[in-house]
């Protein structure tokens, strides 16, 4: 398997683990503002989720330090150790004891999804971005009407323009996101970037994966937009 394949695979897996366990983790929290609410399945179904999420979000961040292949086999190596070093003493506090049967089970799942997948050695883990000069324009695009954008919708297309904006999937501890980069300036809300993307008002630059970061450039309606 390439290495590309290979990472957009584990980022999917990946991404799937952290939403797991991001919805347990909210359903909880609604819980706990309600009175009389018997907590024990839903506490236990957080720590089956994060237990299963950790092995996830480690791997991701030495893909982003070691590459695809390397990263892979390091996080592999790790969960079996940490796997076969677990004893069979079980502690006098019952969530102590959930935690760590819960974490023998993510690591469990975490080698089980991860078996056999072989990387090719000659493949580039990462693709090289193409310098900003070299980058293909958009296709030419006739305007033939211009939208209405409100005020946060031009500052949303002003910053594409002039801020150098990226956007990236990040994982910090359990946590996945994707986050809006720039280069200077104010950085906009995901939600107004990914909404005139939807528009067409805005583009990615490349088909590069998330976590390697993908920059937006503007259409020509959102050029339009702003020289209105």
């Amino acid at each position: 398997m390439d290495a590309t394949t290979a990472l957009n695979l584990l980022t999917l897996q990946a991404e799937r683990s952290f939403e797991r366990a991001e919805i347990r983790r909210e359903r909880l929290a609604r819980l706990l503002t309600r009175q009389g609410s018997d907590l024990t399945m839903t506490v236990e179904s957080v720590l089956t989720a994060e237990a299963e999420a950790a092995p996830w979000a480690r791997l991701m961040q030495r893909i982003e330090r070691h590459g695809v292949r390397e990263g892979l086999a390091a996080e592999r190596e790790k969960a079996t150790s940490d796997l076969l070093g677990y004893g069979i003493s079980l502690s006098t506090s019952l969530v102590t004891n959930a935690a760590r049967l819960a974490e023998q089970d993510g690591l469990r799942r975490f080698l089980t999804a991860t078996n056999g997948m072989d990387i090719d050695e000659d493949q580039t883990e990462e693709p090289t971005p193409a310098p900003a000069s070299a980058e293909e324009p958009a296709p030419a695009e006739e305007v033939t009407e211009v939208p209405k954008a409100t005020p946060a919708q031009k500052r949303t297309l002003a910053a594409i323009r002039d801020n150098g904006l990226t956007l990236r999937w990040t994982s910090h501890s359990l946590k996945s996101r994707t986050a809006v980069c720039v280069e200077s300036g104010d950085r906009p809300r995901l939600d107004m970037v990914e909404w005139v993307i939807g528009q067409k008002w805005a583009r990615y630059t490349s088909d590069a994966p998330m976590s390697a970061g993908r920059g937006v450039a503007l259409t020509a309606v959102g050029e339009a937009i702003l020289a209105g």
